[in-house]
């Protein structure tokens, strides 16, 4: 497998006047044809600046989307509106660890889940037509399901949430299989559920919620792995630890799940990892890691503006060396830029400096 040391993880930021153009869409005041044309123009944008930084992968940046999570929001039936819901919370936590926000998507799963549409094929067929890097299509880890998950609303449809998250692991799979046909040969699994597991408080919320996080991190880590099982395409699994406006939701080192995680995925060739603070713990799990897989060192933060120090990124990838071989290493960005709504507290330009110094430094590592 040919390694691409400069990765991107998904999301960019999307531009105002496509925020704008989705509003007056939704207001009818300008017709589907025209949104599509806006939407179309900020897809070559973003391609054109990943490659005119020099990264080996591209995305289209999730510009289509309004989350990393439509597949399972927006695209399926069984899903309902409940302001009411009593969802599992999902504290975010600003620099200093305050928790800011509690997210909570206000619906639920009443139904059984059936596709509605594909998110992902007129992302990818737009996209390999004008892309000239390997195009990487994200979609999200069926146990996102849990943001939905209502004891009082989803148990109708769903006894168990694991059932319902394995009718979302099908309708994911048949999602890549469709990308596959259509000659996609890379799709990234954001599974921030998994990574939320480092933090003791976080197991503790899912045991209240129900949820056995024992079963996440065997069953549920097997669910994942029999996504990615479609021929002919490189699966890669995507850990961080909670993305929106700047804020996060768990702190803890890969030590606590990485034993069970990274073996049991063994489906998955390459696992990004977030790796840009203190929160994230030491190297040292990456000794968990079989050989034979790829860890991108997600060092550079898209969180805050302030530009990481290319002598800092360097060593640190020396550092992770120590615990894993180094031409099995790449580097990226920790999470994408905008994983919902205007994204992270960064514009534009500060963006494309984050990409062109994952690109800078994977031609010096690995020169």
């Amino acid at each position: 497998m040919e390694i691409n040391r400069s990765d991107v993880v998904g999301s960019l930021l999307r531009p105002a006047h496509l925020l704008r153009a989705r509003e007056n869409l939704e207001q009818g005041t300008i017709s589907a044809a025209e949104f599509k044309r806006i939407e179309d123009r900020v897809v070559d944008e973003v391609i054109a600046m990943q490659e005119g930084v020099g990264l080996d992968v591209v995305t289209d940046g999730e510009v289509r989307r309004l989350s990393f999570v439509d597949h399972i929001v927006g695209a399926v039936e069984g899903v309902t509106l409940d302001a009411e819901s009593d969802h599992m919370p999902v504290p975010f936590h600003d620099d200093s660890g305050a928790t800011t926000s509690n997210f909570n998507i206000p619906m639920s799963v009443t139904g059984k889940l059936k596709r509605r549409r594909m998110v992902t094929v007129e992302e990818f067929s737009y996209s390999r037509a004008r892309a000239r890097r390997q195009v990487k299509v994200t979609i999200p880890s069926p146990l996102l399901l849990v943001l939905l998950w209502s004891p009082t609303h989803s148990t109708a449809a769903y006894n168990d949430p694991f059932d319902m998250f394995a009718d979302g692991m099908e309708l994911l799979k048949d999602e890549v299989l469709e990308l596959a046909r259509l000659g996609c040969e890379y799709v990234q699994v954001d599974a921030p559920d998994i990574a939320q597991l480092v933090d003791e408080e976080q197991r503790q919320m899912w045991e209240a919620a129900g949820i056995s996080v024992e079963r996440v991190l065997t069953e549920g880590v097997d669910m994942l792995n029999n996504l990615a099982t479609v021929p002919g395409v490189t699966f890669g699994l995507h850990l961080c630890k909670g993305n929106h406006a700047s804020n996060w939701i768990s702190a803890g080192g890969y030590e606590s799940i990485s034993k069970q995680v990274f073996k049991r995925a063994s489906n998955y060739d390459v696992f990004m990892l977030e790796y840009d603070d203190s929160r994230s713990g030491s190297f040292e799990p990456l000794k968990d890691l079989p050989d034979d897989k790829v860890a991108v060192l997600g060092l550079v933060s898209t969180k805050v503006a302030a530009r990481e120090s290319s002598d800092l990124l360097l060593s640190r990838i020396e550092e992770a060396s120590n615990y894993f071989p180094r031409e099995q290493l790449a580097i990226s960005t920790q999470c994408g830029f905008s994983s919902a709504g205007p994204g992270n507290n960064i514009n534009a330009e500060e963006q494309r400096q984050k990409l062109q110094l994952v690109s800078d430094i994977a031609h010096t590592a690995w020169a």
